[in-house]
């Protein structure tokens, strides 16, 4: 069974989305606040997490952060904060979708099940397949990636479009279709996120291995091995 964790430090809001989760035949487990929530996840298996972000102590942007350091386990932010500026660094920190209260039990079970399907699907398709450009090799069994025979710590994410991109060699793709394409969106309110996760996936490469991600000036980007 399908074990969610809500982490919102209003005990009435657990309990409804506790209530609404339960009636559509999930299990869950509740954390009051950061602190319970990144303790639950290491003594219990969660396969995805409801996080508020206005909490005291630890905001939610602070506990998906601290979390990504760890772990992939999908996450959805469910907030009364609506500004384009929230949403986009959520997704830029590592969310896998965003929801602004309030919010229907259909619209939030709907937006869970697209996540875990596309996170399962994922598990589902993966073949023994090693993918190997020039000194970039990705596992898509273990979910490892080498430069240079040394292994690169990667969020889900970043492997995600490294995946891509590899796998669809000279191909440019927009940021758009990047957004729908990696996180499931259509998202009207800018592809900062899109940016900052090359940016990111760049630097951790390194310099030579790195380059091999093109900008396409007015475009998107392309993956292409050096010649």
């Amino acid at each position: 069974m399908t074990t969610i964790l809500i982490v919102d430090d209003e005990q009435d809001m657990r309990n409804l989305i506790n209530v609404m989760l339960r009636q559509s035949g999930f299990q869950t487990l509740q954390a009051n606040g950061g602190l319970e929530a990144i303790k639950s996840l290491i003594e219990h298996q969660v396969d995805l997490i409801i996080l508020d972000i206005m909490m005291p102590h630890m905001n939610g942007f602070e506990v998906c952060t601290e979390i990504r350091k760890t772990s992939d386990v999908p996450i959805i932010f469910l907030t009364a904060r609506d500004a384009n500026e929230d949403k986009v660094k959520g997704l830029t920190i590592g969310a896998d979708d965003y929801v602004v209260k309030p919010f229907t039990s259909n619209e939030l079970v709907a937006r869970i099940q697209a996540v875990l399907r596309r996170i399962r699907g994922e598990v589902v398709e993966v073949t023994n397949k090693l993918l190997v450009k020039d000194s970039i090799e990705l596992d898509e069994i273990s979910r490892k990636v080498y430069v240079s025979g040394k292994v690169i710590p990667l969020t889900l994410k970043e492997f995600e479009l490294l995946h891509l991109f590899m796998d669809n060699e000279n191909v440019v793709y927009t940021r758009e279709q990047l957004l729908e394409t990696i996180w499931s969106l259509h998202y009207s309110g800018g592809t900062r996120t899109v940016d900052t996760h090359i940016k990111t996936l760049r630097l951790k490469l390194g310099h030579e291995a790195g380059q091999f991600i093109h900008t396409v000036w007015g475009l998107g980007y392309r993956f292409e091995v050096s010649k």
